[in-house]
């Protein structure tokens, strides 16, 4: 639950900067929450209590500067605050803080495993994702959960989220043209889910195996 000493006069989104103007200097920082975005927009379609941020500023203090991960996901929120859309997520008006939050280490240090790993915690961020593609050594992808206050490593990937209804985590496949590795949603038997891309080749497969059937049966599928 979020609790902040505020002052007297609360702001609108409208009334502040909606991100940090930094730009991204690491092209994973955009694509990968968008893919992961995209996903859940076919998976939640019927939902309308959640939402992804993705380079989005979260206040928990109007006088204070916001903090803009490069995605963040919450429940129990409205899926669109109005037709305008949001310009920023502000805690004393949503009053549900991000379930998860998502870091895409870029090339220059941006505090992720420190000032940006406490300030999740004190805003009460359940999951913590930190992808770093430019580790060799130790793993690129560490979750983090959120236990009496500080944040626990995991150890497994993918992670089941029970909070979530949703597993999270890594694994090398083809997105876009590209081959390399991205993150993806599991269910909870660690079965990725498609992408939009890999649904309508799905589709596609099963119309050609429907078509063939139909002509081996003597039955013109137009």
């Amino acid at each position: 639950m979020y609790q902040y000493e505020l002052p007297r006069y609360l702001p609108t989104a409208d009334e502040l900067p909606c991100s940090d103007d930094t730009p991204v200097d690491n092209e994973l920082q955009e694509i990968i929450p968008s893919l992961l975005k995209s996903i859940l927009r076919i998976l939640w379609h019927d939902r309308l209590d959640w939402f992804f941020g993705i380079d989005m500023g979260i206040y928990s203090h109007p006088e204070q500067p916001p903090i803009v991960p490069d995605g963040f996901l919450c429940l129990n929120v409205e899926r669109h605050y109005d037709e305008e859309l949001r310009l920023s997520y502000l805690l004393w008006e949503e009053e549900i803080p991000p379930i998860l939050v998502l870091e895409v280490v870029s090339t220059k240090p941006g505090g992720e495993y420190t000032t940006k790993l406490d300030e999740y915690a004190r805003m009460g961020v359940l999951y913590y994702i930190i992808y770093n593609p430019k580790r060799r050594r130790k793993p690129r992808l560490e979750i983090h959960k959120l236990v009496n206050g500080k944040y626990e490593l995991q150890d497994s990937n993918p992670i089941w989220m029970p909070e979530v209804g949703l597993g999270i985590g890594s694994e090398r496949a083809s997105f876009d043209r590209l081959t390399r590795e991205w993150l993806y949603w599991y269910d909870d038997n660690n079965r990725r889910y498609p992408t939009p891309d890999e649904q309508i080749e799905q589709q596609r497969q099963r119309a050609d195996r429907l078509e063939a059937k139909l002509r081996a049966l003597g039955i013109d599928p137009e």
